[in-house]
This record gives C-alpha cells, structure tokens and sequence, in this order.
C-alpha cells in the first residue's frame, strides 16, 4: 500500500466499475451516485448497478424528490431510484447540463443545445429559455430565483419566476462552466483559453482571472463564498473574495501535486477543497490552515467525478479507467 492511499484504504470502500466514471453526486438521503460511459448508474456502497440510458450518462444530480436525475447521449432526462423512469425526452439532443434547486420549490434546469428547459421537481414543464449558442454550464442561486448560463460570448441570467428577458453578460471569447457566488454577488465562468472570466452583480463589473497552464475544468466557491477554488495548474489555485478581491490581488495557490488537478469539490460546512489530479493523486485541503491530506494516491487514471454528501462526512470519487472509492469520515 502506497502511503498516499493510507485514507483510501482505511476510510474507503472501493470498486473497479469497468467504464469511465462520468459524474458522481449524493442524494437527500446521502445514498452515493456514480455515473458511467457505458449508460449505468452505480448506488450506494455496494455501487448497485441501474441501467440509466442507452449510451453514456453525461450529467447527474441529487433529485429533490429523492434518488436522482441524469441526463445521457441517448437524448433523456431520468429520475433514477431502484430503477430509471424517464422525465422527459429531447430526441438526438445530448442531456449534457444539468442543475437543481432542492428549496421550498423544487426545480430542475436541464441545458439541451441552445436551450434550457426548466422543470417543477414532479416533472411539468414550466418555460423553455432560449440561448445564442450551445449552452455549457448552468447554475441556479443559492434561492432558486435565479438561473445562470454559461454560452459563447458570455453568460445569460434569469429569473426563473418571471418571462422577462434574461440580463446578458458580455465578453467575447468561449465560456464552458459556470459558478455563482453563494450570495448572489458575483457570476464566474471557466473558458476555453485557460482563464477565468468574472462580473460582480449587481454591477456587472468584469473580473479577469488568468495565468493558468491548463483548461480549467472545475471550479467552485468554499462555503463561506471567500474563496473560488478552480482546477487547471500544478495546485488548487485559491481567488479572494473578500477585501475587495479577487481583482488586484494573487490568489494563494495550496496542494502542489505530481500533475494537473482536474476536478476540485468544496466541502459543504468547512472551508475544505478536495482536489483529485490527472494522475489520480487526490489531496484533502484545509484553506484556513493550509494543512494538506492525501486521499488517494496516483496510477488508477485521471480524477474525472469528486462530489461531498450533503453532510460533508462521505467524498465520492471517480476516474476514467473506472477506479470509484466512497472514503467516510465520520468520527474524523
């Protein structure tokens, strides 16, 4: 056993799940999703395999009626418990982006093409939004009141009460993801020239995050929204949002590796990153203390699915020869 796998071997329960792991995510009730190449889905610590779609699952979420929703290449959006029953289908169209809104009113946004379809969580159909280009990232507020996505040239905002028009957020160039500050103040996207774009909101005041060696794949705000934690460098690459940041100043860069990170995941109550690597090497990050745990060493592939329980107590992760680990810890 490498020292690196210490955690994964004592707190892990392990699987080789034989297709490229996708996405991975925990429902409501903290039951661990896994999503694959080959259309199934893997549950929970026995990784029980449900046949999802025909042809790749491409995006998975925590349902907020319990279990979970994917979308796939095969064109269906599905509600997947003990068995997947289809909630919608958009004919050759890949179901590539996928967001929810578990509040008061439950919602699904679900990015086909151009367009996002939203959804009442029992399945009706509320409005259709459409975009200038192929929609790449959406993202819902910390209210479900308003819907972010990320498209060529910038990034569209709506209310998702409300036919008005969407407020466009201009800058040219390819925006592939998206993240929204928890408190509504600030929208960021990933884009296809290693960098991050940014506006303050209200505002709409643009924000230039670049320096990158990599495309960054992944990015997230900690729980407190002080800090945007992306992939694409050698380390997790920290922004300050706070004291006037994170224009002007350096980002505080923790957990050099042996490669690129490729996913990143915030964990939901502390200001803790999870940081998995194209090498597979995965390291634990403590941004207060800048105290750096390794999870999992490298040599089962790249880092393709990290996701936090909703309790922070249980991280899923999932690489691309099909290596998935569910590492507990509770008692920590």
């Amino acid at each position: 056993m490498s020292e690196l796998d210490q955690l994964l071997e004592s707190r892990g329960t392990s699987a080789q799940l034989g297709a490229y792991v996708t996405a991975a995510c925990f429902s409501s009730q903290d039951q661990a999703a896994f999503a694959l190449g080959d259309g199934t889905l893997r549950l929970g610590n026995e990784f029980e395999q449900v046949m999802a779609h025909d042809g790749a699952v491409l995006s998975l979420a925590a349902h907020p009626l319990g279990g979970f929703c994917s979308g796939g290449d095969d064109g269906r959006l599905m509600h997947i418990t003990d068995c997947a029953v289809e909630i919608s289908k958009f004919g050759a169209k890949w179901v590539e982006q996928l967001a929810v809104f578990s509040g008061k009113s439950p919602l699904l946004a679900v990015g086909v093409g151009k367009t996002v379809h939203l959804f009442a969580a029992a399945g009706e159909k509320l409005r259709e939004m459409a975009h200038p280009s192929t929609v790449t990232g959406i993202v819902f507020d910390a209210k479900g009141k308003r819907l972010a996505a990320s498209h060529y040239n910038g990034a569209s905002l709506w209310f998702t009460g409300s036919r008005a028009a969407p407020r466009m957020l201009e800058w040219k160039g390819s925006h592939t993801g998206i993240a929204m500050h928890p408190e509504g103040t600030a929208l960021v996207t990933t884009m296809q020239e290693n960098s991050l774009h940014g506006w303050t909101l209200p505002e709409g005041k643009h924000m230039r995050m670049s320096g990158y060696p990599a495309k960054s794949e992944s990015l997230g705000f900690t729980k407190s929204g002080r800090w945007l934690a992306t992939a694409g460098a050698e380390s997790v690459v920290l922004w300050p949002f706070f004291g006037g940041g994170p224009m002007g100043k350096a980002p505080t860069e923790l957990g050099m590796g042996d490669g690129i990170v490729r996913r990143i995941a915030c964990h939901p109550a502390h200001e803790v990153v999870a940081a998995g690597f194209d090498t597979g090497l995965t390291l634990l990050i403590n941004v207060a203390n800048e105290q750096i745990i390794p999870l999992c060493g490298p040599g089962r592939g790249a880092i393709t699915a990290l996701a936090w329980s909703a309790t922070g107590s249980q991280l899923a992760l999932g690489t691309e020869t099909g290596f998935a680990s569910l590492i507990d810890f509770t008692g920590q």
